[in-house]
């Protein structure tokens, strides 16, 4: 979901982007700012430099970072489709790959972030406003393509729950072909 970071991403990037993979193995909680700063190869004033809060305004940076991959994946599964179910097949098999490249035990950087990190609000409002990004962005997708709007919504929304739990059933599996099998399941339910 990540792209590669080098040293010519700034520091700020370079941080997020050791957030996010680490928070994504360990969660919230499973992961200290040191151990951060020893994977980013940068010292400790520059966390704080860049977020002011420590460890939750990281993990804010990190889990908006994610984001961004996530909609430039779901952009790059949509963007030459023909069909919505081009499109969501793509989104699938884009997935799995990108499972297969995590090491199969990665959860949701978004979740794995926000959602087990500590009783937050703003932690719950931003991974609210992220899924619903989502959810919009493969809806705009879908209205493209040719759906009414709020079939588009519909499916969009059904989307995003089936790849969420066809994420965490693959883990469960470790095996890819899980997030592979999703879209028959999209196409037979019902409307």
């Amino acid at each position: 979901m990540m792209p590669a970071m080098t040293k010519q991403h700034s520091t700020k990037d370079r941080l997020a982007w050791t957030a996010a993979r680490l928070f994504q193995e360990k969660g919230y909680e499973g992961v200290g700012l040191s151990e951060i700063l020893s994977n980013a190869k940068l010292p400790k004033g520059s966390l704080y430099h860049h977020f002011q809060k420590g460890k939750s305004d990281l993990a804010i940076a990190a889990a908006t970072f994610a984001s961004r991959e996530m909609l430039r994946i779901i952009d790059d599964a949509f963007v030459p489709a023909k069909t919505y179910e081009d499109g969501m097949t793509t989104l699938f098999f884009k997935c799995a790959k990108l499972f297969d490249l995590m090491g199969k035990w990665n959860g949701c950087p978004v979740s794995g972030i926000l959602l087990s990190g500590p009783r937050n609000g703003a932690f719950r409002e931003l991974s609210e406003a992220i899924f619903n990004d989502w959810i919009t962005r493969v809806a705009t997708h879908a209205e493209k393509l040719g759906l009414p709007e709020p079939e588009a919504q519909d499916r969009a929304t059904h989307l995003f729950v089936v790849l969420q739990g066809g994420w965490d059933l693959a883990r469960a599996r470790q095996s890819s072909d899980v997030l592979r099998e999703m879209p028959k399941f999209l196409r037979a339910a019902p409307a």
